[in-house]
């Protein structure tokens, strides 16, 4: 089969076929939550967190879909064993995992009771597109202050990675309003600085890397990675209230994500941010991730951004 392959509702099926009914509350309520995964050398990296994670995101948004781990554990061998072979060598897949609440049961009526009970489970990958941030490997990221605030605590548990998502849509429509590259960076009501839209944020000062409390911030498994090799490294490690004023002070600032691993950020509202370029700390890490994956993540998105945009 030339087509990828998906897995839905416990089957294997050609990913044209794997939709969704419009009664699923994924689609009327904005309800599912949701993991992505990379590969590296077409490995799935640090599945096992991805799906504690998961899992933890069901129970903390209560949704009624009980998860077979197993299941979805196969059904990320198949579909990273089939597609693979649908990229060149030195490319690399996202693996999505989505989970729904249910179906609306005022679309379905009394007689659909059953069936809104059960949530979609879905898990599809595409090919990562490493033109969209390899660039930034070499200039940097341009963050904005935002007048959208992240979502209360006490609505959708910050620790839960979910898709409802319109407050980030809204933020980064803003942020690229002010500024056209730029993508939002959340700051509370107090001030307090929390997150990206794509992934959690870092400054460094000296040897000391520092990042929103847990209590803030989704808990990113690239985050996790980082603070490994921090340690590794040598780097002391704070998780601190941060403040725009901070970042402004800071020698670097960074930002992590499934997709890209790390990014510079150096610009912050149009203003540079240490030195205006990538720094030698964020060199220091990104050349020990390339180093605990095997890929020369940078040369790695280079090329294969090269190669699929001719």
């Amino acid at each position: 089969m030339t087509e990828p392959i998906a897995f839905l509702n416990g089957q294997l099926v050609p990913f044209s076929q794997a939709a969704i009914p419009v009664t699923d509350l994924a689609i009327v309520a904005g309800a599912s939550v949701t993991e992505m995964i990379r590969t590296f050398q077409h490995e799935p990296f640090r599945l096992s967190d991805h799906l504690d994670r998961l899992v933890r995101s069901v129970e903390l948004c209560g949704f009624p879909t009980g998860l077979n781990r197993l299941d979805l554990e196969d059904a990320v061998s198949a579909i990273v064993k089939h597609n693979t072979t649908l990229v060149p060598a030195n490319h690399d897949l996202g693996i999505i995992i989505f989970v729904s609440a249910g179906q609306n049961l005022t679309y379905l009526g009394a007689t659909g009771r059953n069936a809104a009970s059960q949530g979609t489970v879905c898990v599809h990958s595409f090919p990562l597109p490493f033109e969209l941030w390899t660039e930034k490997h070499t200039t940097g990221q341009h963050l904005a202050s935002v007048d959208v605030l992240p979502l209360p605590n006490k609505s959708v548990p910050p620790q839960a990675k979910h898709r409802n998502r319109l407050h980030w849509f809204r933020a980064d429509q803003e942020a690229r309003h002010r500024f056209s590259t730029a993508t939002a960076l959340l700051a509370t009501a107090e001030g307090h600085v929390t997150e990206t839209s794509a992934g959690n944020f870092f400054i460094v000062n000296d040897r000391t890397i520092r990042t929103p409390p847990a209590d803030f911030v989704l808990g990113g498994i690239s985050q996790l990675v980082l603070r490994e090799l921090a340690a590794d490294l040598g780097f002391n490690w704070q998780e601190s209230v941060l403040t725009f004023e901070d970042l402004e002070k800071a020698d670097e600032a960074m930002t992590s994500s499934t997709t890209y691993c790390l990014l510079p950020v150096t610009k912050f509202n149009d203003r540079p941010i240490g030195i205006g370029r990538p720094g030698s700390v964020f060199q220091e890490l990104i050349t020990a991730w390339s180093d605990l994956v095997g890929v020369d993540i940078v040369r790695q998105a280079a090329d294969a951004a090269r190669e699929r945009c001719g």
